[in-house]
């Protein structure tokens, strides 16, 4: 009886192999398939948690930037977007993007309205379609987030986040159909890797119509023709969000490569995050120097602004440039930051977080110049595809804020304007200690 105990195990592990072998092995192929299925998925996924994180980024940055009678309700508006860009991009926007089967327009018209199924066919092999409905979301989040710091300490809370609805659900969905879901940019040639255009300058778009909608702050613009610095109420928070958001574009460029399967994209991968990197310090280094060479001192929010202009710069094209000439880019992303910044004062254009020549300008510059890298694209086919999804949504961008200033007001009244939004609008500060003091 101890025999049989004592070698019982030892026939085992001698019939493990043999029981492997009565089961169908798997082909070498479909093992192949299964491997890329999984990472391929697996990059949407990290992707699209790192883009996700700069929502946090853009929540800090504005809030850092804005004074702190009106922090509660930048941090506000920034949890409203976001979680109804996530409702309003399921709903309509993605069946919007990526038109077809399910499309909601068509099953409107023929059959029942509803969102489109995002349940794979893991058979069919590339990605988990879920994956890239999450990851094609913040992209989408992304373009909402950076029209709240613009309007900022003037807008009213429910007008703006109805904006959100149209812009998250329609507008963002509609101009990158064009693009990413095959339409008739992609047809004649343009080129937007990761959102120059199709995410930052529709938000930059969008941002300006909202601005020149509601006019400038109180006081920004004095009558002789002086402009007023209004200082933000925590650098600190806005330094902090600037690292977020530098961190969270490795997952919007990297992720844009949209598959990780094989040992070219992983490589492709890496390169995008050297290049995203380089652009973004590129930018930082060229504010600093610019402005210290300009005002004397360094201004700390060019600095921060500049690393963001490089980031929105090296977007369109983060693969096919050298290391050199993504310094390059992002530089002269950081050069347009510090000079556009005051020539929207001299328009009297009250932008207060910089939105407009960091995601706009840059994103105009991105987008020209990806045509010296990338020997697919033209530089006159990149100026129509900017010009096209620009005039779209400044159009109706406009028009939707022209709508909701006539029936429901888009900005608070004076009085609510000089002493905060918080209490105005919300009924709390993110400082009451001192306050109090």
């Amino acid at each position: 009886m101890n025999l049989i105990k004592t070698l019982a195990p030892a026939a085992a592990l001698i019939a493990l192999p043999q029981l492997g072998l009565a089961q169908e092995a798997a082909p070498e192929g479909a093992a192949a398939a299964q491997t890329q299925f999984i990472l391929n998925s697996l990059l949407f996924l990290v992707g699209g948690f790192l883009v996700f994180w700069m929502a946090a980024g853009f929540a800090m940055l504005e809030a850092g930037l804005v004074r702190s009678k009106n922090v509660t309700m930048q941090l506000t508006k920034n949890m409203g977007l976001f979680s109804l860009a996530a409702i309003m991009y399921w709903l309509i926007g993605y069946n919007i993007m990526y038109p077809g089967d399910g499309n909601w327009i068509i099953e409107g018209v023929f059959g029942t309205i509803g969102p489109k199924d995002i349940k794979s066919d893991i058979d069919a092999g590339g990605y988990s379609n879920a994956s890239d409905f999450f990851f094609q979301l913040m992209f989408c989040a992304t373009t909402a987030s950076i029209v709240s710091g613009t309007m900022a300490e003037r807008v009213k809370l429910w007008p703006f986040l109805a904006f959100v609805v149209v812009l998250t659900g329609v507008i963002y969905p509609t101009e990158a159909s064009w693009q990413w879901g095959g339409g008739w940019l992609s047809q004649i040639g343009f080129a937007d890797f990761a959102g120059s255009t199709l995410v930052h300058a529709t938000g930059g778009f969008a941002a300006l119509a909202g601005a020149l909608v509601l006019g400038p702050r109180i006081g920004k613009y004095a009558k002789d023709g002086r402009v007023v610095p209004i200082p933000g109420s925590n650098l600190a928070l806005a330094t902090l969000g600037t690292f977020i958001l530098w961190l969270g574009w490795f997952g919007f460029n990297g992720g844009s490569q949209l598959a990780m399967g094989t040992l070219e994209d992983a490589d492709a991968v890496a390169q995008i995050f050297a290049n995203t990197n380089m652009a973004a310090a590129a930018g930082a280094v060229a504010a600093m120097v610019l402005t210290q060479v300009m005002y004397g001192k360094t201004d700390l929010t060019m600095v921060l602004n500049g690393a963001l202009a490089g980031l929105v710069s090296i977007t369109a094209e983060p693969l096919a440039p050298s290391l050199f000439q993504a310094l390059i880019i992002g530089g002269i992303g950081g050069v347009i930051a510090v000079f556009t910044v005051p020539m929207l004062d001299r328009m009297r254009i009250d932008d207060v977080v910089g939105a407009i020549p960091v995601h706009l300008i840059a994103g105009f510059w991105g987008t020209f110049i990806v045509a010296w890298t990338n020997d697919e694209a033209s530089f006159v086919t990149q100026i129509i595809g900017f010009a096209a999804i620009g005039a779209f949504v400044f159009v109706v961008s406009y028009v939707v804020f022209m709508i909701l200033k006539a029936t429901v007001g888009l900005r608070v009244g004076e009085e609510e304007e000089i002493n905060g939004l918080d209490m105005a609008e919300l009924g709390m500060e993110a400082y009451p200690e001192f306050a109090k003091g």
